[in-house]
Formats: structure tokens, C-alpha cells, sequence
């Protein structure tokens, strides 16, 4: 787990390049040069620069240039997050979900993810969905939980594409739709996903082979229509 929230911290690290000092510092980070980010970074901080102050959080939470320390973390995280940063709220929500700097606080978690969703945030969108999924922080509820994931799906993210298809697949909170199930878990199948390839597979065993063309034939207009939507 540690792994896992270490891997999404540094995947989130703000890449900065419309202001100099940032970009500085951001390019340091990238160098190693741990030290002269954190210089730059504490420079911008105390301008409330929301981005230096996620960035920051970073550091402290990874234990990049200074010892690492939740509670620093969780603070420069608030501060950027109600300045409505969206990875910084998706981010604190994480703190509270895995107690991080922070007591367990589920109720706390789903507020900043909520925010953060609102902001079309893909990740807190399938967090969200996660959280209704499961009963965390708010009642349990299907339906909730498949309009996040839907809405993370639409945005490319393959875990809430094949959760979407799950959903479909078991009848929770839409009508149970073997096609569309199927559409849904073709489409992270075709991105590589070993899981998905399984669960298309063993799907198709109870389709027919015209629901089969027909959830072919929805992934690949799903395709079309996010080509078409590129800039």
C-alpha cells in the first residue's frame, strides 16, 4: 500500500512550465537536485503558490530532500487544496483515507475527492466511485458509485473502465448488460490489461456471437468518438 500511494504521489507531481521560478524548480526535482527545489519551492510557497505548495507536500510526503513527514505534507497539501488545486484535494483525500498525517477520516476522504471529481479529476472520479462501491464514508450505493465511474471511464481510466464493466456485468446500479460489459472490458482488454482480457473472454462464453459484434462494434465507435474529440 505504502508502494502504491508512493508511486501516485509522484505520479501527481505538478510538471510546471508557465512560470520561471516554478519551472526551475520543477526542473531540479526532475535532476535530483532535491535541495535547490526545495530552496525554490519554499520561495513560492510564501506567495501562496498553489502548485509550490502540492509540490511541496510531495517532498514531505515521499521523503525527497527532507525527512519525511505526513503531517508537513498533509498541511502544504490543505493549503494548495482550498485553494482548489484539484491533485492537492484528490491527494489530502487520500491522507485521510489511509491515515496519512491524519487520523482515518472516510467522510473527511469523500469530501476531497468530491471536490476534486468536480474539478473532472479521472482519478478522484474513480476513487469516488470506489467509495460508493464500497460503502465508505457515505451509504452504500450502486448507482452513485457507476455515474463516477462513468464519468473517469469517458476520461480513459482504464481501472474505472473495467469497474464500469463490472458493474454492468453484475447489474449494479445500471440493468445487468452483458454487451455492455463487454464493450467496456474490450476496450482496457485492447490497453493490455491481463485481467481484462480474462473477464472479455470469459464473458463472451455466455453471449452470443451478434452480442458480441454488437459490443465490437460499441468499443470501436466509443474509439472513434474520443479520436474525434482530440484536439
Amino acid at each position: 500500500m505504502k508502494r502504491v500511494i508512493l508511486v501516485i504521489l509522484l505520479a501527481l507531481l505538478v510538471p510546471i512550465a508557465t512560470a520561471d521560478p516554478l519551472d526551475d524548480a520543477n526542473t531540479a526535482y526532475n535532476r535530483g537536485d532535491y535541495a535547490e527545489a526545495l530552496r525554490l519551492l519554499r520561495e513560492l510557497v510564501e506567495q501562496d503558490n498553489a502548485k509550490a505548495q502540492y509540490n511541496l507536500g510531495v517532498m514531505y510526503a515521499t521523503g525527497q530532500g527532507v525527512p519525511q513527514d505526513y503531517a508537513e505534507a498533509v498541511s502544504w497539501y490543505r493549503k494548495a487544496a482550498e485553494q482548489g488545486d484539484a491533485n492537492a484535494q484528490f491527494t489530502l483525500g487520500i491522507m485521510y483515507d489511509q491515515s496519512r498525517g491524519v487520523p482515518q477520516d472516510y467522510a473527511e476522504a469523500m469530501r476531497w475527492y468530491r471536490k476534486a471529481a468536480e474539478q473532472d479529476d479521472a482519478n478522484a472520479q474513480f476513487t469516488l466511485g470506489i467509495m460508493y462501491d464500497q460503502g465508505k464514508g457515505v451509504p452504500q450505493n450502486f448507482a452513485e458509485a457507476q455515474r463516477w465511474y462513468r464519468k473517469a471511464a469517458e476520461q480513459r481510466h482504464l481501472s474505472a473502465q473495467f469497474k464500469l464493466g463490472y458493474m454492468y456485468y453484475r447489474g449494479r446500479g445500471v440493468p445487468q448488460d452483458y454487451v455492455k460489459a463487454h464493450k467496456w472490458w474490450n476496450l482496457v482488454a485492447t490497453a493490455g490489461r491481463a485481467s481484462a482480457v480474462a473477464a472479455r473472454n470469459d464473458l463472451a462464453e455466455l453471449m452470443t456471437p451478434e452480442e458480441i459484434a454488437e459490443a465490437e462494434k460499441l468499443a470501436l465507435e466509443w474509439v472513434e468518438k474520443q479520436k474525434n474529440s482530440e484536439p
